[in-house]
């Protein structure tokens, strides 16, 4: 039966092409949906290349160097720069250690236990140690990790201020009492850093 709608016959054309006694008609998107779609192309091109003056800001890496440098400029003093006077400082903080505290139990505790006592990794509570004791060693060894055992740099993976404070917990964890401490591991260490006042 014809179509005598004039606006059917002109949007939905019928192709010439026909299979097992089927035909099909041509029904093109609408015109706003394809000036999306357009859109959507020409700002992947400009999202790719990165190009300024889209939105706010030079561009998301020029935003993100800013942010860096702003950073930086706030945080000048670097865990790697900070002093066995200052990691001791920090070790008696309880706000440090409570950030210290989380920091290990997210990152640390799946190889040397939550109570420090050690599982793959080693023993953090007894006076043996493999990388040194002293808080500029223990910083050393998280910062730049061990890949050899494969413990990673933590220095590239946590903000500058968990790792400040998971090393001066760490310090924390000396002369404590794991409930399955693992055996000594490396050299006996009678420098190892203090016991802190505060508690794990």
């Amino acid at each position: 039966m014809p179509n005598t709608n004039p606006k059917y016959d002109h949007e939905d054309r019928l192709l010439d092409h026909e299979y097992d006694g089927i035909q099909e008609y041509d029904n093109p998107m609408p015109r706003w949906w394809v000036w999306i779609f357009w859109a959507t192309i020409a700002f992947a091109i400009l999202y790719f290349f990165d190009v300024g003056g889209i939105g706010v800001g030079r561009g998301r890496i020029a935003t993100y160097d800013a942010e860096m440098a702003a950073f930086r400029a706030a945080h000048p003093e670097g865990p790697a720069a900070l002093s066995a006077e200052r990691l001791a400082a920090l070790a008696k903080d309880p706000a440090t250690i409570a950030l210290g505290r989380t920091t290990f139990a997210t990152n640390c505790a799946a190889c040397h236990a939550p109570d420090g006592g050690g599982i793959i990794g080693p023993n953090l509570t007894d006076a043996y140690w493999l990388h040194g004791g002293t808080l500029p060693e223990i910083q050393k060894t998280v910062t730049e990790g061990v890949l050899a055992k494969g413990m990673p740099a933590w220095g590239k993976l946590l903000k500058p201020d968990q790792l400040s404070a998971v090393i001066a917990y760490v310090s924390t964890l000396h002369g404590t009492t794991p409930a399955h401490p693992k055996a000594p591991q490396g050299d006996l260490a009678p420098n190892a850093a203090p016991v802190a006042s505060t508690s794990p």
